[in-house]
């Protein structure tokens, strides 16, 4: 008997993140401050993907190196409790660990530790069974599954990935940017170049869309065949923000969901914006995910509100 397919398979971005809340996103004058209570949260940009398509209703596998340490047995922990599909290789290297500041309206600063060396590969022989049960893959722009996309491309199983705040240089995200089916990143970096950046990911890469999250000023998209940037509003936060951690993924996981429908672009931005507004109105990393009822009904709300 043949093993059940997974609707979405998430290579790469598990972690820990230890949030602190602040007042201003800004070092104070002297040597310390006291904040608000320090807690830590299994996250990274790969945990929330999967975590969100798992709440959803997607068949989800996620991959990834750990450490044998205290925050990978966290990440392990979460993802039995939740039910989450997951396998990992031992990486002597140890977890990935950031650091997020939230100030008092939400926003964040994130420091994220590279302890992962350059030259880190998940090996072929580990990610290949599960990519051939794949539908879609989404690639954290991690580094150790850049060699992912040369069987992605040759098993034509459709991809994404999440470029975060690139500025539309570096090269570690080219590879990621070029080579997926479906990129995300923020506009954040960007000013005044991103019609300039969503070009070339479509022109020089396979991108079929490109989406630039904007914050409050919604999304910016890129569909191949076009020549004109579409620019969609932000959907109304339903409850208020206090985090901005993990909307971005959070936006990712609902517009996945709506294209892996065959839902169009409009349904999939909508979805995402959704998504990742109620994201905002969650303290820490990835603590609370929209279910599809939910996701639905504030679909079906933020259309009549529009």
């Amino acid at each position: 008997m043949s093993l059940s397919p997974h609707d979405v398979l998430v290579v790469g971005g598990a972690g820990v993140d230890t949030v602190v809340r602040v007042e201003e996103l800004e070092v104070p004058p002297g040597d310390s401050l006291h904040v608000p209570p320090v807690y830590d949260y299994v996250a990274h940009t790969g945990n929330g993907v999967a975590l969100g398509c798992h709440a959803l209703g997607l068949a989800t596998k996620f991959i990834d190196f750990l450490g044998d340490d205290p925050q990978g047995h966290a990440v392990l922990a979460a993802y039995a409790e939740r039910g989450l599909d997951f396998s990992h290789l031992v990486s002597p290297h140890g977890t990935p660990r950031g650091v997020n500041l939230v100030d008092a309206r939400g926003r964040r600063f994130s420091f994220y530790d590279s302890r992962h060396p350059a030259d880190l590969r998940l090996p072929r022989a580990f990610y290949l069974p599960h990519l051939e049960r794949a539908r879609h893959v989404h690639l954290s722009i991690v580094g150790h599954n850049r060699d992912l996309y040369e069987d992605v491309h040759r098993l034509g199983v459709t991809s994404s990935t999440d470029l975060h705040d690139w500025d539309g240089v570096d090269p570690h995200h080219l590879t990621y940017a070029l080579s997926s089916d479906h990129v995300f990143l923020s506009a954040a970096a960007l000013q005044g170049r991103l019609d300039e950046v969503l070009h070339r990911i479509v022109d020089e890469g396979r991108a079929r869309s490109v989406v630039a999250t904007d914050g409050a000023a919604g999304c910016h998209v890129l569909v191949r065949g076009e020549e004109r940037t579409r620019h969609f509003p932000a959907v109304r936060p339903e409850r208020p923000v206090v985090d901005t951690n993990g909307a971005g993924d959070a936006f990712v996981t609902a517009f996945l969901h709506a294209l892996l429908e065959g839902r169009p672009l409009e349904d999939c931005v909508l979805a995402g914006s959704v998504s990742g507004a109620f994201a905002c109105g969650a303290a820490g990393t990835h603590t609370e995910f929209i279910d599809l009822p939910g996701l639905r009904a504030a679909c079906a709300r933020a259309v009549r509100a529009g």
